[in-house]
C-alpha cells in the first residue's frame, strides 16, 4: 500500500468501544487504604535529578504504611538515604480499572520514604515481599502517608 493511501478504518471492538457516562466518587482514607492493601502492583513517584520519576513496584500493606523492597545503587534507595530522618517526599499511586468497562478504583498516598534499618523488619519483609527481576533487593523502603485520596468509577 502506498504511503498516502487512505488506511481502511479499524473495526470497533469491545475494549474500543465506549463504555458509557462514568461518575468518579471520593473513597475515604480507610476504604482507600484497604483498596489499595488488596492489590500487589502500584507506582511510587519520586524525585529524580530535579525530575518526576515513576517505577512500577510491588508493595505490601503494613500497619497503614506501604513497603516496597529496592536495591542497593536504586535511585530510591540513594534518595531515601540522603533525606535523612525527615525521609523523602514521594507519591505511591495503585489501581484496578477494568479495561473494557472503565470501572474501578484509584488510589494515591503521598507521604515520606524512609529506609528500613532493623534487621528484624528487614527479614521479615524479605520473605513477604519477592522481586520481580532477578536482581538481590537487599533494602526495603517504608511510605508512611500524610495524604490519602481516592476515586471509585462508577456508572452514571
Amino acid at each position: 500500500m502506498p504511503l498516502d493511501a487512505p488506511r481502511p478504518p479499524v473495526p470497533r471492538t469491545a475494549s474500543s468501544a465506549s463504555p458509557g457516562p462514568r461518575r468518579s466518587v471520593a473513597l475515604d482514607g480507610a476504604e482507600a487504604l484497604r483498596l489499595l492493601g488488596s492489590v500487589s502492583l502500584g507506582r511510587v513517584v519520586f524525585t529524580r535529578h530535579a525530575l518526576p520519576t515513576v517505577r512500577p513496584v510491588n508493595h505490601v500493606l503494613d500497619g497503614g504504611d506501604i513497603v516496597i523492597r529496592t536495591h542497593e545503587g536504586g535511585a530510591l534507595t540513594s534518595r531515601a538515604a540522603a533525606g535523612g530522618e525527615e525521609g523523602v517526599v514521594v507519591a505511591y499511586e495503585a489501581d484496578a480499572i477494568d479495561p473494557d468497562t472503565h470501572l474501578g478504583w484509584s488510589v494515591v498516598v503521598t507521604g515520606y520514604a524512609h529506609r528500613v534499618t532493623d534487621r528484624r523488619e528487614l527479614e521479615r519483609y524479605r520473605a513477604l515481599l519477592h522481586p520481580w527481576v532477578e536482581q538481590a533487593a537487599d533494602y526495603a523502603i517504608r511510605i508512611r502517608p500524610d495524604l490519602i485520596t481516592g476515586i471509585r468509577l462508577t456508572a452514571a
